[in-house]
């Protein structure tokens, strides 16, 4: 993610610059000039849609950025003089050197409140009518009951699933997809082990797993975030 990041630092557009360097002047009281910036050929074109285009993603991965925040001025100002060629505050190593130990200090904080977060709702989630807690930590209310045969560790089964954050965020749901899904339950995340087997085919369960029995201090790609506790509505429709 943080090379992703960088890299579109480098490419955002030089439209940008341009517009930040306009100076206003607040004791003159008329009527504002609108500039037209003129594509005068096929290589401004380009460049011009070069920059929508990079600055676009730039925007969309902003959300991204370990502490949600970011300074626009900052980034222009850094970006117009580098792109230049003119001095800068921070040589590019140096440049890349803070932004690496910024991502690795807010990573970690963002990961921090996460698991406080997860321990807290779980903590809470026990207190409530149904709600079951295992020797291990994990969580589930039996939402539609069944009786008969239970899947043991070796067993692949066939389930239908839909796996959100603690905030709502769906991150993957077979129910969604409209198509149900086939593993072996010992090839999955540990709460999914555990807590498939206490269940009946026809039976639908909801769990709430915490982190270290889910994906643990690492997370999973870009949707589960590092220390992240999990909730899965789990219907078993067969035992393979």
């Amino acid at each position: 993610m943080k090379k992703t990041i960088l890299f579109s630092l480098m490419l955002t557009a030089v439209v940008f610059a341009a517009q930040a360097k306009k100076e206003k002047n607040p004791k003159i009281a008329a009527t504002p000039v609108v500039e037209t910036f003129v594509l005068a050929n096929t290589v401004d074109s380009m460049s011009y849609a070069f920059g929508v285009s990079q600055a676009t993603q730039l925007k969309n991965s902003l959300p991204q950025i370990p502490g949600g925040k970011f300074t626009v001025d900052a980034f222009i100002e850094a970006f117009s003089a580098a792109l230049r060629g003119d001095s800068t505050l921070l040589d590019v190593d140096a440049a890349n050197q803070y932004a690496q130990n910024y991502f690795a200090t807010e990573q970690q904080r963002d990961a921090d409140v996460k698991k406080a977060d997860g321990e807290k709702f779980l903590a809470q989630n026990a207190k409530r009518p149904g709600v079951i807690t295992t020797a291990s930590g994990l969580q589930y209310e039996i939402l539609v009951p069944a009786d008969g045969a239970k899947p043991t560790a070796e067993s692949t089964v066939k389930v239908h699933y839909h796996g959100t954050l603690l905030d709502g965020t769906v991150f993957d749901s077979s129910v969604q997809r409209g198509e149900p899904i086939e593993f072996p339950l010992n090839r999955v995340i540990p709460g999914w082990t555990e807590g498939v087997q206490l269940m009946s085919p026809g039976a639908k369960y909801r769990f709430y797993i915490p982190y270290y029995l889910a994906y643990g201090e690492r997370g999973a790609g870009e949707q589960i975030p590092p220390y992240a506790a999990l909730i899965f509505e789990v219907e078993l429709l067969e035992i393979k």
